[in-house]
């Protein structure tokens, strides 16, 4: 090889590696042993030393060989967190596995809008999505009253980077959400205005779009038998297979009035399901889930994939209690209850992260009514989680602190997971 040739090699290497990583290691040798630290602590490590500020901040090199070299089950899956409302406040990484959480930039700031909740989150690959929700306009009249949002939002992981996607058809909050992944696909339905300050208010709607993420556009299907907001909603079946179908449990349509006055939901107790053949195809009804008195309004809903070869397990938390759904009789079977009882009951999260079911509350009993006088104290509340493993059939727990200044409001903080 020529020496000019030879010297373009280590001027083009020289300029991708200014800095030695490690001192007496190789810088490729280097890498790959800072790869093996957990996601959720690069952010910390970048004060280090400048070479491993230079190392981590060039994300999508390290996320390309966390992904060549790293095996699948040391991978920590993230709990990606939105404590308020994320035009105005960060989210947050949780890794469950090491207990460290990570800050992600605020999202593009709109200085006429505020309050944003009832939105949906969703991870497809290295990419972190919000959809839709509610939130108060101050160019709309009157002031005080929510509207819903079509506004889409991506995160990229490997930019570090935000940015606005082609809206949705309909402006929605509160609906049904999923991915096909390897369809490159997201699918929204039902939904409506109602905002987190009221309780029962707000619009229903009962239309179902799909968004096509390398077109980046969105497009109408079928809609729903009813109007349907505040249902949850996943796929059964793998997606190489057209047997393939959408889901949709639970939510609440038509409201009733006590005594004239205070309005009450009244909730579903059945599911619909779509079949995806052809892109999307008509809705059945399934019938009701539970007897009347069983329950009044479905649970917190999340859904543990078991592999591309077998169904999904459903699990739903209701009253310190975990139910299992059974697909063939289309009911719900007690699996297990939480050891330690919950005080309150309505302000829990539950998530699924590496197969198992994440109980989320306050160590210390905070009730969603105090979440309030302790946000204007800037006072924190230490989290327990209870983790239940459902092919062990056993219980853990673990605590964490988490690191914004102000208690958690499970009823209106917004999760998805996501692996890096």
């Amino acid at each position: 090889m020529a020496p000019s040739t030879v010297n373009q090699q280590l001027q083009v290497e020289q300029n991708l590696n200014p800095y030695t990583i490690i001192p007496g290691l190789p810088n490729d040798l280097a890498a790959i042993i800072l790869i093996f630290v957990p996601y959720s602590h690069h952010s910390r490590l970048k004060s280090i030393c400048k070479s491993w500020k230079h190392f981590y901040s060039s994300a999508k090199s390290v996320i390309s060989l966390r992904q060549k070299h790293l095996p699948p089950f040391s991978v920590s899956p993230l709990l990606c967190l939105f404590p308020q409302d994320p035009l105005i406040s960060s989210p947050y990484l949780f890794d469950a596995r090491n207990l460290a959480w990570s800050p992600l930039p605020p999202m593009p700031c709109n200085p006429h809008v505020y309050g944003l909740c009832n939105f949906t989150s969703i991870c497809i690959g290295s990419h972190l999505y919000v959809l839709g929700g509610s939130l108060f306009d101050t160019r709309s009249y009157p002031l005080d009253y929510p509207c819903p949002t079509n506004a889409v939002f991506r995160f990229d992981f490997l930019k570090l980077s935000w940015e606005i996607l082609s809206p949705m058809i309909s402006p929605r909050g509160s609906f049904a959400c999923a991915a096909m992944p390897k369809r490159d696909k997201i699918l929204v339905a039902g939904g409506g205005s109602r905002h987190a300050m009221f309780g029962a208010a707000g619009s229903r709607m009962s239309s179902v779009e799909m968004y096509d993420i390398v077109k980046d556009e969105w497009v109408s299907l079928d809609g729903l038998p009813r109007f349907r907001a505040g249902c949850v909603g996943f796929f059964v079946g793998s997606e190489e297979e057209e047997e393939r179908e959408f889901w949709v449990m639970g939510g609440y349509g038509e409201s009733r009035t006590v005594s004239g006055v205070f309005p009450v939901d009244q909730y579903y107790r059945d599911a619909v399901v779509m079949e995806m053949k052809n892109g999307g195809g008509k809705w059945r009804e399934l019938g009701d889930m539970w007897e009347e008195g069983e329950r009044w309004k479905l649970g917190k809903i999340v859904v543990v994939d078991d592999g591309p070869s077998e169904s999904p397990a459903v699990f739903m938390l209701d009253r310190g209690d975990i139910f299992r759904y059974k697909m063939t009789s289309n009911s719900w079977l007690k699996e297990t209850s939480l050891p330690r009882k919950i005080s309150d009951e309505s302000s829990v999260g539950f998530v699924a992260l590496d197969g198992e079911l994440h109980v989320m509350s306050h160590v210390n009993g905070i009730k969603s009514n105090e979440c309030q006088r302790l946000r204007q104290q800037k006072r924190s509340a230490t989290i327990l989680l209870q983790i239940y493993h459902p092919r062990k059939k056993s219980w853990r727990s673990v605590t964490t602190k988490p690191p914004f200044r102000h208690p958690l409001d499970f009823k209106t903080a917004v999760m998805c997971t996501i692996r890096l």
